[in-house]
């Protein structure tokens, strides 16, 4: 074969089993609160998760199915924020590497329970009354810091708080039933 035959042949790209794109995309919002652990910055914990995914995805190979994909991610993102913090070091305010690796080991640690507990507030947040669910969304939305909820609403400030409190008591509730009780109610 000519060396212009060997050029032109198509080389086939590796690509990830559909086990791996499956346990990637999983394992994201895991990851992003793993890396939001240490990196307090929700922005930068972003940046830092977008650089672990390249990492992760440069080296599917290296995972072996059956083994414990959120462990394996974990490890890499460890290494990222490690990066980061050797970045940031100029800053002022600085935890101790020993701090850091005990949250980041109690957040790995807590992920499975932390994420049945979301799924638990999501349903319990469908079982809100509209106009409940509607002032917890108002609350929580993004940049809203609570303070002008009451006017926006036409509602006086104590009674709005009184009206959060027993919301945010009932979701608690639910989410404590739901968890303790394996979801059956």
């Amino acid at each position: 074969m000519s060396d212009t035959e060997a050029r032109t042949e198509p080389v086939s790209p590796v690509a990830p089993s559909p086990e791996f794109v499956q346990l990637f995309t999983h394992h994201q919002r895991r990851l992003f609160l793993y890396i939001l652990s240490q990196v307090p910055n929700p922005i930068e914990a972003e940046e830092v998760q977008q650089e672990a995914n390249v990492v992760i995805w440069s080296k599917f190979a290296q995972f072996r199915p059956g083994t414990n994909f959120q462990a394996w991610v974990s490890q890499i993102a460890t290494f990222e924020v490690l990066k980061y913090r050797s970045r940031k070091k100029r800053d002022r305010v600085q935890f101790s590497d020993e701090f850091l690796e005990t949250v980041s080991r109690e957040a790995l640690e807590r992920s499975d329970e932390l994420e049945e507990r979301r799924k638990a507030l999501v349903e319990c947040m469908g079982k809100l009354r509209p106009r409940d669910r509607e002032l917890i969304e108002q609350r929580y939305a993004p940049g809203e810091k609570g303070k002008h909820l009451a006017e926006q609403i036409g509602r006086p400030a104590n009674s709005v708080y009184q009206s959060l409190g027993r919301i945010r008591r009932s979701l608690m509730e639910c989410i404590q039933r739901r968890t303790t009780t394996g979801g059956v109610q």
